[in-house]
């Protein structure tokens, strides 16, 4: 019984040494990396996956992708300290800590803005007898 136990931790131990110079730090850069995809997942209801936002009815839907850093950060510190006027972004910015309006304005100026194509207005009776 004892060997089986030294023996099963040598082969999980030696696992440890299989993932090539894995470090603590990047554990928890990929941990983080999660936590911001999150919150911009959560972004996605009015500004689109990615920040690419569908053109709508809505007029200030900003599409975030590949937008500048110093520019988002300013919008969302001036939601979040009441500068900037709005509906509900002020709310999603109180929320935020300013590293992670930070990293979001990482993470949204490396999506690539996908430009959106407006659907064609469709005729009942001209498509259909």
């Amino acid at each position: 019984m004892h060997k089986q136990l030294i023996a099963c931790f040598i082969l999980i131990s030696s696992g440890s040494f299989a993932t090539k110079g894995l470090a603590a730090g990047d554990i928890v850069l990929s941990t983080s990396n999660i936590h911001i995809r999150t919150l911009a997942a959560s972004c996605a209801a009015c500004h689109g996956s990615n920040g690419n936002a569908v053109q709508s009815n809505i007029s200030n839907n900003s599409v975030l992708a590949g937008m500048n850093k110093s520019y988002f950060i300013a919008q969302l510190m001036a939601f979040k300290n009441g500068d900037r006027p709005a509906t509900v972004m002020h709310r999603h910015a109180k929320g935020l800590q300013v590293e992670e309006i930070n990293q979001l304005a990482d993470y949204f100026s490396a999506q690539k803005p996908i430009p959106a194509i407006s659907p064609k207005p469709q005729l009942l009776g001209v498509n259909h007898d």
